[in-house]
């Protein structure tokens, strides 16, 4: 049998690397507790080590944060990557909870960078619902096909082909694909510091 790190050795690193992780995306408890529908209590515990999350707590939380469970539990932490590359037909997809939105990955780990890119298609109709969305950070939009409406804080952008439209996240904001054949767009995000 092999010899590795002690379990408690690794359990024990899961609630600082949340920390870590959470702050350098500039998220609060409740900001990261509202995206990964994981309480703040229980987030503020793990952070601490006095809770041991579960598997569906740590998906949670890795998806709200886009990071890979593996990264929460990882022997050894790989160094930085200064350079990804992305060939057209090796995109990941990234996970989205809105129902009509498909992003194709086009940039390295949102851990390591300060910017996250993906090619968006926009299916007819689909939209990020009623209730407007607030977060850290800010986001460019720029449309190469069809068209997308978004409402930043009291205004209403109708954004075409070529068209771009770059906010911050703190402005209240919603985005809808309001005509009837799919839109398509390169969407990025770009943390604070």
């Amino acid at each position: 049998m092999t010899e590795g790190p002690q379990v408690d050795e690794i359990v024990s690193q899961i609630g600082p690397k949340l920390r870590a992780v959470r702050t350098a995306q500039r998220y609060s408890l409740q900001q990261l507790a509202a995206l990964s529908d994981v309480s703040a209590a229980a987030i503020h515990k793990i952070e601490r080590n006095g809770m041991v999350p579960t598997i569906t707590t740590l998906l949670k939380l890795g998806t709200a944060l886009d990071v890979p469970v593996r990264y929460f539990v990882e022997e050894d932490e790989q160094p930085p990557e200064p350079v990804h590359y992305t060939p057209r037909d090796q995109r990941p997809t990234v996970y989205t909870p809105h129902q009509g939105l498909a992003l194709a990955g086009i940039t390295g780990s949102y851990r390591q960078f300060q910017t996250a890119a993906a090619m968006a298609t926009v299916t007819p109709g689909a939209s990020s619902g009623d209730k407007l969305m607030r977060h850290p950070g800010e986001e460019l939009v720029h449309v190469t096909e069809g068209t997308l409406t978004f409402r930043v804080g009291d205004q209403t952008y109708p954004l075409s082909e070529g068209d771009s439209l770059h906010f911050s996240g703190e402005v209240p904001h919603r985005w809808a694909n309001e005509i009837d054949r799919p839109a398509r767009a390169i969407w990025i995000a770009l943390r604070n510091g």
